[in-house]
């Protein structure tokens, strides 16, 4: 079962979104931020065109998702009803993505300095975040799922 998107969704936004919500499309993502840091680290121009490429692509390469068993799925649904809410500039979890938005700068200042224990310091940082910040919206997503089945 999938969320409902809002009734003024585009068809872009739901055809980005249902695609994306396979769990294929964020478990193949986990490796973007080693490999682009392995890019800029070794000068590799066109390892690191194409990984930000997949990156902008990834998320419309993969079928929509038959149901929301997966947890990679549950953290793209909740990620959707996340963007659509009105929450605080600095609420949690918004903390965690700017901390995650920090400690990946600091990896590419790193990568660019060819510092490879802080790359991999600031990348295990930066990707340690994100996953407490996905792990938080499938708490949401969970939620409102519940919240949808206690009110029916």
């Amino acid at each position: 079962m999938a969320p409902e998107l809002p009734e003024d969704a585009s068809a872009l936004d739901r055809y980005f979104w249902a695609r994306h919500a396979n769990p294929k499309s964020g478990w193949s993502r986990v490796a973007s931020m080693p490999l682009l840091m392995t890019g800029i680290y070794r000068r590799n121009w066109r390892g690191l065109a194409l990984t930000l490429a997949f990156v902008i692509l990834n998320p419309v390469l993969f079928s929509p998702p038959e149901d929301d068993s997966a947890w990679m799925t549950r953290v793209v649904y909740g990620e959707r009803l996340w963007t659509q809410r009105d929450h605080g500039r600095f609420s949690y979890p918004e903390i965690l993505n700017l901390f995650n938005g920090l400690a990946a700068l600091y990896a590419v200042y790193a990568a660019i300095e060819r510092r490879p224990a802080e790359i991999a310091l600031a990348t295990a940082l930066s990707m340690a975040l994100k996953f407490w910040f996905v792990a938080e919206m499938v708490h949401l997503y969970e939620d409102s799922m519940s919240d949808s089945a206690d009110g029916s």
